[in-house]
């Protein structure tokens, strides 16, 4: 076992770029947060991937073919098409769901 006066000759061969800076832990901090909430999300079922297809969010919104593309059309729902295959961000749809503006546009269609 290393004695007390080992430990200290130890830290002084500490160099300035093995410091940990307060933006280090900051940062640590937030992509900590990031992957937990991820985790959690695919522990309830949900995706834990950003960009969802049109199953997914039919599934998820409990929408029909048609009452997704309608909402495509009028604009409601943000989507981007990639080689013919139309991709949904997730935090987006999660926050027109927050905002209640989707189930809104959802009864009137």
């Amino acid at each position: 076992m290393a004695n007390h006066n080992e430990i200290q000759h130890d830290f002084s061969k500490v160099n300035r770029d093995q410091l940990i800076t307060v933006q280090d832990l900051l940062d640590f901090k937030q992509q900590l947060i990031v992957d937990i909430k991820k985790l959690l999300r695919e522990q309830s079922g949900q995706p834990g991937h950003q960009w969802l297809k049109a199953f997914e969010i039919k599934k998820m919104l409990r929408l029909s073919e048609s009452k997704l593309q309608y909402l495509r059309d009028k604009g409601l729902i943000p989507f981007k098409k990639l080689g013919g295959i139309t991709y949904y961000n997730s935090e987006e749809i999660e926050k027109l769901m927050a905002s209640g503006k989707l189930n809104d546009q959802m009864k009137m269609a």
